[in-house]
């Protein structure tokens, strides 16, 4: 591995390798749907369905199949970021190992059969979790989330020398 230095002496190439995860993934689907506020409509109509259920439990005349159909909805409309999540998981999790290299000019992800250069123009800003890195892409509906889970670096300073680059060339958002 070749370590570029800066013009200020830092080391400007992090790396991290790890295979995806689920908990990685719904990070990120999470952060998305944050940043786009589609958790409170989520939620919201996870509590409209809630309360339909407890409506039709209690009224006299209601079918148990409408109440039960209500808990159903409740339920799905709660696991959508559990149901993205899996899907991108079985997406992506038959590429084995992630080698991700993040530097100056971009990152770069690489597996057995693929390998992606994303530059840094590609995105609007970042958001940092307790266990990963979250770039959200340029695009009005946020179509890209790139996850970069902290697990994967090497040390703990890799950590903060990551945090250092992204903030270089993405807003925290």
């Amino acid at each position: 591995m070749v370590v570029d230095m800066g013009r200020d002496g830092r080391q400007d190439t992090v790396e991290l390798v790890y295979r995806p995860t689920r908990a990685d993934i719904l990070a990120g689907v999470r952060v998305r749907e944050r940043r786009r506020r589609l958790h409170v409509v989520r939620w919201g109509f996870t509590g409209l369905f809630g309360v339909g259920a407890v409506l039709m439990v209690a009224a006299p005349e209601s079918s148990a199949q409408s109440a039960v159909t209500a808990v159903f909805c409740a339920a799905l409309i709660w696991s959508i970021p559990h149901l993205q999540a899996h899907h991108a998981l079985r997406t992506v999790s038959w590429q084995g190992e992630y080698r991700t290299s993040v530097t100056e000019s971009g990152i770069t992800a690489e597996t057995t059969h693929a390998t992606l250069v994303q530059r840094w123009s590609i995105f609007r800003g970042y958001r940092e979790t307790r266990d990963h890195v979250v770039l959200l892409s340029r695009d009005p509906n946020i179509l890209l989330v790139e996850v970069l889970p902290k697990r994967g670096l090497r040390s703990p300073q890799d950590a903060e020398r990551l945090r250092a680059l992204v903030s270089r060339h993405l807003p925290r958002i």
